[in-house]
């Protein structure tokens, strides 16, 4: 009998270089269709939610369905723009920063914008998360100064963590902004722990942990969600899909023929996938899995569907393994566009206070650069002082380091 020969099988995206993207692997559905379950909803109950779509606005951006209920307030909505349009301007401006060689390094979530401010505006300001790196929204949106969030980028004298994390690393826990990990997907069983805690202390403040795709393939992931479906963790486990992964495919994730909300439902995890580009789906959403984790019914797992319009970070040339115009055909648009459209069907905002917007968020993150950066950039040589490495180590400093910071004569 002749054996068919084994073969190896990779995913491969639909579109390439020199190709046009076919994006109907997304499988979305209309506005509107998805329906909203109670909030004490068992887990294997959500599987229609994980493999379909929720989404408010449609096409004509008129808010649709259930979720539309929970739709922000007038003051949320203009918080949400002003600080999707800042940070869209801050990514800009940090780029061109690091090409001029201020900085080593950069990573923007072009594209990504709503989701974290989004959420960050829906939940409570002593809410913890952690973040991964595409998570500048969560700062922005809650008020950090632009100032020390710069000065960490050029590791300068005013650095708030002394050069001692990568550029765009931050730490604000004070912000309810735990410590960025460079290391994949050690971000969810830290959320989870954190939630379980607050939960022992008997607290209030719930978790939201932060990953990409292609983190979701990490153990660490795995390990997340077994802890957080057994000891119920109060923890929404944001999974950030934006398509690619460096120069990897989503798919080769675990998201081909399947999605990647749907893994949390083999853990028995209450799971949900969502329009990341729809800032209402966003806040509504969270809203949603806030009041469920504080009610004591358990974590969330949400699938976020959006694009990374730009590159991986400042290192990474996109064009090489994808349409260079992808982002233009990409079915859900753009975030501030579509929240903007809104905006003016609802008579609250207009052309020209968009414009006026965009202008005074440039003043101020221009403003915020020229004061960071006459503290010092890469370029100028002016970083953190190496005095710095001999503090915070020991809370009395023991002789032989004060001989050590003496002979370096700082």
């Amino acid at each position: 009998m002749t054996q068919t020969p084994l073969e190896f099988y990779v995913p491969e995206p639909s579109g390439r270089p020199g190709q046009t993207t076919d994006f109907s692997y997304l499988r979305l559905q209309p506005a509107g269709q998805a329906r909203k379950p109670p909030i004490d909803i068992l887990p294997y109950d959500t599987r229609d939610l994980a493999q379909g779509f929720i989404r408010v606005l449609d096409d004509n951006a008129q808010p649709q369905g259930p979720w539309a209920d929970d739709a922000p307030d007038d003051d949320i909505l203009l918080e949400g723009m002003k600080a999707m349009v800042t940070t869209r301007i801050f990514d800009a401006r940090m780029v061109i920063a690091q090409r001029q060689k201020k900085t080593s390094f950069y990573m923007q979530c072009l594209g990504e914008e709503a989701i974290s401010i989004g959420q960050a505006l829906a939940l409570r300001p002593d809410d913890m998360h952690f973040p991964s790196y595409r998570q500048q929204g969560l700062l922005i949106a809650r008020g950090y100064g632009l100032f020390d969030m710069m000065c960490q980028v050029f590791s300068n004298d005013q650095d708030p963590l002394k050069g001692r994390q990568l550029p765009i690393m931050y730490s604000v826990p004070e912000k309810g902004f735990y410590s960025i990990s460079g290391n994949l997907a050690t971000q969810m069983p830290q959320a989870v722990g954190w939630a379980m805690a607050s939960a022992i202390k008997g607290d209030t403040r719930i978790a939201c942990g932060w990953i990409g795709d292609g983190a979701t393939a990490e153990s660490d992931y795995q390990t997340a969600l077994l802890f957080a479906h057994v000891y119920r963790a109060p923890v929404i486990l944001n999974v950030i899909n934006n398509q690619w992964a460096i120069s990897t495919f989503q798919a080769v994730a675990g998201g081909e023929n399947t999605t990647l909300a749907a893994r949390g439902i083999g853990s028995n995890v209450a799971s949900l996938r969502v329009d990341g580009n729809d800032f209402l789906a966003v806040y509504a959403v969270s809203r949603w899995a806030a009041e469920r984790a504080r009610s004591n019914f358990g974590p969330t797992l949400i699938e976020w569907i959006s694009y990374r319009a730009g590159p991986h970070s400042t290192s990474d040339d996109p064009s090489k393994y994808r349409p260079a115009d992808d982002w233009s055909r990409f079915p859900l648009g753009d975030p501030i566009i579509r929240l903007k459209q809104y905006m003016m069907a609802r008579g609250i905002w207009s052309e020209k206070e968009h414009q006026a917007l965009q202008k005074s968020c440039e003043a101020e993150v221009v403003a915020a650069q020229k004061k960071a950066e006459a503290h010092g950039t890469l370029a100028t040589g002016r970083t953190s002082s190496v005095a710095t490495m001999f503090q915070d180590v020991y809370k009395d400093m023991p002789l032989h380091l004060r001989q050590q910071r003496q002979q370096m004569g700082v």
